[in-house]
């Protein structure tokens, strides 16, 4: 393996082992490739199908799925909305969120949490996404689990913290590109907001992570693996001991410009509620506490709304 090679580590290995693993990995590149995972391969063959069908459909009938005012949060968002922080050109992109679905009565039920919304088509959208976002949530938690051993925590640390937490899963559709000799680009130079993020559908060449700040070198995982990379909300916990890597979504060659590109991130949040502060063993005197101050997950999460466009 080079140093700028990620690894394929397999969620089958021995407990510390995995957890030492991707520890390392994400240390290194703020980024794992993680094989074995149980989300049922059927069930994403068959989300792929649905989401290719969904933005397929005509505009009009995607556009009625959007709503503005809860920025984002749930339904159809379309092409062209989202820009990466700082950026000046907003994503060649357009995608569907499905959130989670909260208790009855539930008081962290607002605007960033509000009901899911479904598409009257293609038959079959919401239960495919409703089982295909409660198998990455689980996965997800395994992911967590793991991660916490490494920090020297319990392993069970995160589970109060991410449950009814704000998770997101995107369906992703990059459109074709006519013309490549613009500025803007698929999705640009950014990290995310959330605790990790598990994505699925990054064979297709194009992801790229800021190696160190310094070189940009492909995320691509190799066929039935997922990417998985820290966010900026796991970074600020851990003092940025392990840290939300830059990357981005690069146009593609010529030959493949015509073609559309698909994914599905899960962005894994904490419950809204959650006062990130700053874990203890993640300061030292060569790596002081960054963020004395508290901040409510709900609170990161609309502050960086606002950065990327999605809230006003």
């Amino acid at each position: 393996m080079s140093l700028t090679s990620l690894p394929v580590l397999s969620l089958t290995m021995p407990k510390a082992e995995f957890a030492q693993a991707i520890g390392e990995s994400f240390r290194t590149f703020g980024f794992a490739m993680v094989k074995d995972f149980a989300i049922d391969r059927d069930l994403i063959d068959r989300a792929w199908k649905l989401s290719e069908e969904f933005f397929a459909l005509p505009e009009d009938e995607k556009r009625s799925y959007h709503n503005p005012a809860i920025a984002g949060a749930r339904g159809y968002t379309p092409f062209g909305v989202e820009i990466a922080k700082d950026a000046k050109h907003h994503d060649l992109k357009e995608f569907w969120h499905v959130g989670r679905d909260l208790p009855e009565g539930s008081p962290l039920a607002d605007a960033s949490m509000p009901p899911n919304v479904w598409p009257a088509r293609p038959a079959g959208f919401q239960d495919v996404f409703t089982e295909l976002y409660r198998q990455f949530d689980e996965t997800g938690a395994t992911i967590l689990s793991a991660i916490a051993l490494y920090l020297g925590l319990d392993e069970h640390w995160f589970d109060k913290g991410i449950e009814d937490g704000n998770s997101v899963m995107r369906l992703l559709h990059y459109p074709p590109i006519p013309n490549l000799s613009g500025e803007a680009i698929r999705a640009g130079a950014h990290g995310d907001i959330n605790l990790i993020t598990l994505l699925l559908g990054a064979e297709e060449a194009g992801l790229e992570l800021l190696f160190q700040g310094k070189e940009w070198i492909s995320a691509s995982p190799p066929e039935g693996a997922m990417v998985i990379n820290v966010g900026d909300m796991l970074e600020r916990l851990t003092n940025h001991y392990l840290p939300s890597t830059i990357h981005r979504v690069r146009n593609p060659n010529p030959e493949r410009a015509k073609f559309s590109r698909y994914s599905m991130p899960f962005f894994l949040h904490l419950r809204s509620d959650f006062p990130i502060k700053t874990l203890p063993q993640c300061i030292s005197a060569d790596n002081p506490d960054r963020y004395p101050e508290p901040i409510s997950a709900d609170e990161f999460l609309q502050q960086r709304l606002r950065e990327i466009g999605l809230k006003k």
